[in-house]
């Protein structure tokens, strides 16, 4: 039985002041912690939070309101010592996806006018890299994607992100009212002027006034988020049932908490600072040192140990290759591509993280790592890679990630082991292991031309074409361990 350290829910707020868009379990174990703490220490009852979801989980929005939106966060240090802290800041719960009958927007106006009230200050999202509709390689918005053509032809019945933000910003502009604040919390580099152009680029399709209007008033800071926390297993479950908790809407996650902020509310903001966020004039450089060594790490573990039948981050981190290998990447191909302020020692970041890794409380899948990669490894490996091969260095480790990847793409391990491949381009994935089964060479080559993904630049460097077409022939023949060796010897 573990240490437990129970921490109840501070009482409820009087007012919506914050809407959240990606009601998922990041959420609920990060932002939504530290403005529970925050009401906890000060007392504040202005800065409650309506939390929606877009798409899916309609039985987490009505699970969360049937409990009175209130649920439990296990923060483990390790399997011995846990704090489980209620959480009550959450003041409605709101769905805009599609239901089981096939229909949209079961909520979708009183979100709109949540967001579209002048008391809603912020607005916050975790929607993942994919919920912003944007081209990973180039920025720009997706608007031959279905979604984005279904908000631009009914602006007013927004489906996606992007364009709720425009129409309750359009709705707050008719009517005279400040905008609220945007901040992304989504792992992805500037990811609020990546928002700012999704945003903007989208309301330019409505109104190009509405759009110069959104791009001089609205504030889009950056920010970077970290906390460790897996997708719930029926595992967790019963650990917290022995603990006394029985709550199907609860949060598991590793204790570690980080939270960067650009300083920018024209609307005003909670005292965040005070619950250890880093209010900064410039997140860039933390964010990309966090994407890099930490998100980019974790790829490299999912990918290559996902081949190798491995199921969780606890699991990869004690196979001594494979933790030589993300300490080597971190240090030799992550760490030297970063601008850091003075004082950030990244080996010692490195060795964190790895000992965050090896956390025996977590039960961290590396499939659920290993979704979106399309739309992920264009900031965790290859623009770190792309800076190194411009500079003419190589980048071995990412090569191999990169022929790891693709050969996760197949949807089967290398023991023949089916599986889903998660990402919005699997059908194109799938199209090009079908037509180049048999020919390694043109399936690299292949890979490596998704201008969407790859920067031309990258698939140009014949050195890194030729280590990712070495790295997939020595994995599929050899295994794991034969592409570990192999690196090794590269060295």
């Amino acid at each position: 039985m573990p240490s437990v350290k129970h921490i109840p829910a501070s009482q409820k707020t009087s007012q919506v002041a914050i809407v959240h868009l990606g009601l998922g379990a990041f959420h609920r174990a990060h932002q939504a912690v530290y403005l529970e703490r925050y009401h906890q220490r000060s007392g504040e009852d202005k800065w409650g939070v309506c939390s929606a979801n877009l798409r899916s989980s309609i039985g987490l929005v009505d699970g969360l309101s049937a409990a009175g939106h209130r649920y439990h966060v296990a923060e483990y240090a390790n399997s011995d010592n846990l704090v489980l802290r209620e959480i009550g800041v959450i003041e409605e719960t709101l769905f805009s996806g599609r239901d089981s009958s096939n229909s949209w927007g079961r909520d979708r106006e009183a979100l709109l006018a949540r967001m579209a009230s002048a008391d809603t200050r912020i607005v916050t999202l975790t929607v993942t890299e994919k919920g912003y509709f944007l081209n990973p390689a180039s920025g720009e918005l997706r608007v031959d994607d279905p979604m984005i053509i279904g908000d631009i032809a009914s602006p007013q019945q927004p489906r996606t992100a992007p364009g709720l933000l425009v129409e309750a910003l359009a709705r707050r502009q008719e009517a005279g009212i400040a905008p609220f604040t945007v901040l992304s919390c989504d792992n992805m580099p500037d990811n609020g002027q990546r928002t700012r152009q999704a945003v903007v680029q989208l309301a330019e399709h409505r109104d190009p006034e509405l759009a110069s209007w959104i791009a001089s008033e609205v504030a889009f800071p950056c920010s970077m988020v970290d906390r460790i926390v897996p997708a719930m297993t029926d595992a967790d479950f019963e650990r917290l049932a022995v603990l006394g908790i029985t709550d199907p809407n609860a949060v598991v996650c590793e204790a570690f908490t980080q939270w960067v902020v650009e300083d920018n509310f024209p609307q005003g903001r909670p005292d965040w600072e005070a619950e250890g966020v880093e209010m900064v004039a410039d997140v860039a450089p933390f964010e990309t040192m966090k994407l890099r060594m930490l998100n980019g790490s974790h790829s490299l573990l999912a990918y290559l140990g996902a081949l190798a039948g491995i199921e969780t981050v606890y699991e990869g981190i004690n196979h001594d290759k494979l933790r030589s290998l993300l300490r080597r990447y971190m240090l030799e191909e992550a760490a030297p591509t970063l601008e850091m302020p003075k004082g950030i020692d990244l080996e010692g970041y490195a060795d964190s993280l790895l000992a965050r890794f090896a956390n025996d409380s977590l039960r961290h899948r590396l499939q659920q790592i290993a979704m979106d990669g399309s739309q992920k490894l264009p900031q965790r490996w290859l623009s770190g890679a792309l800076k190194r091969s411009a500079a003419g260095q190589s980048s071995l480790c990412v090569a191999l990630g990169m022929a790891a990847w693709i050969r996760y793409t197949a949807g089967e391990d290398l023991e023949g082991n089916r599986y889903t491949v998660d990402d919005p381009l699997a059908k194109r994935f799938a199209d090009l292991h079908h037509t180049h089964s048999d020919d390694p060479r043109a399936l690299v080559a292949a890979y490596l031309a998704m201008e969407d993904v790859v920067p031309n630049a990258l698939a140009a460097d014949k050195a890194f074409a030729q280590a990712v077409l070495g790295a997939y022939q020595t994995l599929t023949q050899d295994g794991l361990d034969g592409a570990l060796a192999a690196l090794e010897r590269n060295e």
